[in-house]
C-alpha cells in the first residue's frame, strides 16, 4: 500500500487559447480544396504534405529539421490537449529539454481536431499560441483520415495551406502553388545546418557530428556515452572535422534529398576509407549509404510515426521505432555496394539498417533518439561506442 508520502505533488496548469475565428483553406497540386478553421499566424505557405501517425509528440515533431519544408498532417484526432512546455528550458550545457531545435521546422500544420484548452504539469503556453508566435498556420476540421488514404494512394504531394482573417481567393492561391518550388528541388542545409562550431559537453573523448538537420535528442544521447559533442556544419572539410581528434562521426538526420548534400557524401567516403567509427541516422543513413555505393530512391508516403517494427537481421528481434523519413536506400543496390542489410522494415521490407562489410560504419534509417518516440533502439548508441573503443 502507498502512502500520500510515496508521491510527488505537482501542480497542473490549465490554459485557454483566445482562438479568433480565422478561415483555412487546404489546396492540393491536383485540384482539390479542403475547408477548415484556420489557427496560429495567418500567411500562405507551400510545401509538401505529409502524414505522422504518432498519437503525441507533436511538440518534437514540428521542431524536428527533417519536416523542414513540409506540411505536417497529424493522424491522431485530437491535438493540442496538453500545449507546449517552455521554450526557454535548457540542461547543463544549454540544450533545450522540450525540443528539437531552436523553432518550428514545419511549414504547417494540419489536424482534424484543435484542442483550444491545454492542462498540463509543464503547460507554458497553447499549441496554438506558439504557432502564432512562430508565425506558422494551421488548420483544423479536416477529415485527417480520408487526407491519409489520399496521400497513401497518390503519394505525398505539394499543397498550399492558407490561414485569413478574410475570405480566400483560391483561384490565386491555385495560380501561387503552380509555381512553387518543389520539395524535390529544394535544398535546406542553409536554413538547418549550424552556421558554426557548437560544443557540448566537457568530456575528454570528442564525437563529432554532421549538422545536416541535427535533432537535440542526437547530442544529448551522444552525451549521456560519456563523450564530447562538437556539432559543425554540413558541408565542414574533411580536414577540418579531423582536427578535432573525434572518436568517431554522426552524420545526422536532417530534410530532402539525400543527393543534394554532396560535400557530406565526399565527407562520408573519406571517413569510411580512413575507417573512422561511423554512425549515420536517417538522412545520414542515405548519405552514408552512397557514399558505400549504395543507392537512393523517394518512398511514396514514407515512413513518419512512432511505433514502426523494424527487425534486426543479426537476432530477428523487433524493434518498436520512431521514424521520419521520405526517401530510402534502395534494397536492390545493396548487392553490389560495401554494405550488409542489417535492419529491415517488418511492414514493408524497406531497408532500415546498414553495416560495412569491413569497416567501422553503421547506419540506421530510423531514429533511435526517439523524440519523440520509444527508447528501444538507444543501444545503437552504444553500438557506435563500442566501435570507437575498439582498437
Amino acid at each position: 500500500m502507498h502512502n500520500n508520502s510515496d508521491f510527488t505533488r505537482v501542480t497542473i496548469t490549465t490554459k485557454k487559447s483566445n482562438h479568433a475565428k480565422k478561415f483555412g483553406k487546404l489546396i492540393f497540386d491536383d485540384g482539390t480544396v479542403l475547408d477548415g478553421q484556420g489557427f496560429g499566424y495567418s500567411t500562405t505557405v507551400f510545401g509538401e504534405i505529409v502524414f505522422n501517425t504518432g498519437m503525441v509528440g507533436y511538440t518534437e515533431a514540428l521542431t524536428d529539421p527533417s519536416y523542414n519544408g513540409q506540411i505536417l498532417t497529424l493522424t491522431y484526432p485530437l491535438v493540442g490537449n496538453y500545449g507546449v512546455p517552455d521554450p526557454t528550458i535548457v540542461d547543463a550545457d544549454g540544450i533545450p529539454k522540450f525540443f528539437e531545435s531552436d523553432k518550428i521546422q514545419a511549414r504547417g500544420l494540419v489536424v482534424h481536431e484543435l484542442s483550444l484548452t491545454a492542462s498540463h504539469w509543464n503547460l507554458f503556453m497553447t499549441l496554438d499560441e506558439w504557432m502564432h508566435n512562430e508565425k506558422i498556420p494551421g488548420i483544423s476540421g479536416i477529415d485527417t483520415r480520408e487526407l491519409t488514404k489520399k496521400l497513401r494512394t497518390g503519394g505525398v504531394m505539394m499543397a498550399a495551406l492558407v490561414v485569413s482573417d478574410s475570405e480566400i481567393n483560391v483561384d490565386d492561391v491555385k495560380m501561387q502553388l503552380k509555381s512553387a518550388t518543389h520539395y524535390d528541388s529544394e535544398q535546406f542545409m542553409d536554413d538547418v545546418s549550424t552556421k558554426e562550431e557548437k560544443i557540448f559537453g566537457d568530456a575528454e573523448n570528442t564525437v563529432v557530428v554532421i549538422d545536416t538537420g541535427a535533432k537535440h535528442a542526437i547530442l544529448r544521447n551522444i552525451r549521456d556515452i560519456g563523450y564530447k559533442v562538437v556539432l559543425l556544419p554540413w558541408n565542414t572539410p574533411y580536414e577540418k572535422i579531423m582536427s578535432y581528434n573525434p572518436k568517431g562521426i554522426v552524420l545526422s538526420s536532417g530534410p530532402g534529398d539525400p543527393q543534394k548534400c554532396p560535400d557530406t557524401i565526399d565527407t562520408a567516403k573519406k571517413l569510411i576509407e580512413d575507417n573512422i567509427p561511423t554512425l549515420g541516422i536517417c538522412l545520414g543513413a542515405q548519405i552514408i549509404g552512397i557514399a558505400g555505393n549504395t543507392e537512393t530512391y523517394k518512398l511514396k508516403y514514407g515512413h513518419r510515426g512512432q511505433n514502426k517494427p523494424c527487425v534486426n537481421l543479426e537476432n530477428n528481434q523487433v524493434y518498436v521505432t520512431s521514424q521520419n523519413h521520405g526517401y530510402g536506400i534502395t534494397p536492390e543496390s545493396l548487392e553490389k555496394s560495401d554494405f550488409n542489410l542489417w535492419f529491415t522494415n517488418a511492414d514493408d521490407k524497406t531497408v532500415e539498417g546498414i553495416k560495412h562489410k569491413t569497416k567501422k560504419c553503421i547506419a540506421v534509417q530510423f531514429h533511435p533518439e526517439a523524440a519523440p518516440g520509444p527508447y528501444d533502439c538507444k543501444f545503437i548508441f552504444e553500438e557506435l561506442k563500442e566501435l570507437m573503443e575498439k582498437q
